[in-house]
């Protein structure tokens, strides 16, 4: 099968970007999360997470 191009200028782009360094991400500490959970379940009788009941939608 004939190819789109050739294989000599696979990675072409890639290699002529300018590297950026990603942010330094840190997380919340294990302690305020459960606190943020604890309060979500037990104070405003919700469910922490994406699977909320209330918005999920029914398969057809």
């Amino acid at each position: 099968m004939p190819t789109h191009g050739s294989l000599t200028k696979a990675g072409k782009v890639r290699g002529q970007t300018p590297k950026v360094e990603g942010r330094k991400r840190t997380g919340t500490s294990s302690s305020l999360q459960n606190k943020s959970n604890f309060r979500k379940r037990i104070v405003l009788n919700r469910f922490p997470g994406q699977n909320k009941p209330g918005q999920r939608r029914r398969r057809r």
